[in-house]
């Protein structure tokens, strides 16, 4: 740029002056920070590769707190053994504590002590022996469910799909029952003085139609209370659409 003669020289503190400091303050450096963006895509991939993992998990379900569920249970669903049974499917089954089968055992016991007890001291006080008949029926029904408790145990299980809870229970007459989210009126959890005696408890799901309603017994305590957190939020979540 020329300059006129007799033109004073510039003030340093003038606009020129300042304006000659624009390249310095230059925010171009900074610009080169615009690669920080680029994270927006590897945020997309993260929660797309977590995306298969969600058809397991319903929403609305801690998935911190999934261990509870199997702690203390047994490790495997017994099926029949016939070809053409109800196939498991695909998912991660849940079953009942192993605590559950000496609840079932400690109380059909006492019933067959009780039985055979009262036979006895029928016997001895009228002398007679007809009342071994309901007796013995009694006892025998009970035997036998004291040596298909085990088994009948582990066929009991539940999975938790996106859209539904899934029961399964039985080895000989099977029967499953998928009870969808939206349709849980109330969730129910009792135990009786052995139950919590043994840490169990049991989790009943009531629904429009009182046929499709579902009992799951033999939790232990932490996992109903989880179950039944994560039903009801999920039960609110389909009901509201959200």
């Amino acid at each position: 740029m020329t300059t006129p003669p007799g033109t004073p020289p510039p003030d340093p503190s003038g606009p020129e002056q300042v304006a000659s400091a624009e390249p310095v303050a230059s925010a171009e450096p900074v610009a080169s920070a615009a690669p920080v963006a680029s994270a927006a895509p590897v945020a997309e991939a993260s929660v797309a590769g977590g995306a298969p993992g969600a058809d397991a998990v319903p929403a609305g379900r801690a998935p911190a707190k999934a261990d509870a569920l199997g702690t203390g249970t047994y490790d495997r669903i017994l099926e029949p053994r016939s070809p053409r049974r109800l196939p498991l499917g695909d998912g991660t089954w849940y079953q009942l504590a192993r605590a559950y089968v000496r609840v079932q055992l400690i109380t059909q016991g006492a019933v067959l002590l009780v039985v055979l007890a009262v036979a006895v001291i029928l016997q001895a006080w009228t002398g007679f022996v007809w009342h071994w008949i309901p007796a013995g029926v009694v006892l025998a029904v009970t035997l036998v469910g004291l040596l298909i408790t085990p088994r009948q145990a582990r066929s009991v299980g539940y999975q938790l799909r996106r859209d539904d809870l899934v029961f399964r229970r039985g080895i000989l007459w099977q029967r499953v029952v998928a009870v969808p989210y939206g349709r849980m009126q109330l969730v129910d959890i009792t135990h009786g003085p052995l139950d919590r005696g043994f840490g169990i408890a049991q989790l009943k799901l009531v629904t429009a139609a009182a046929a499709s309603g579902v009992t799951i017994p033999g939790l232990t305590q932490q996992a109903a209370d989880q179950l039944r957190d994560t039903l009801v939020a999920v039960a609110e979540t389909r009901r509201t659409g959200l």
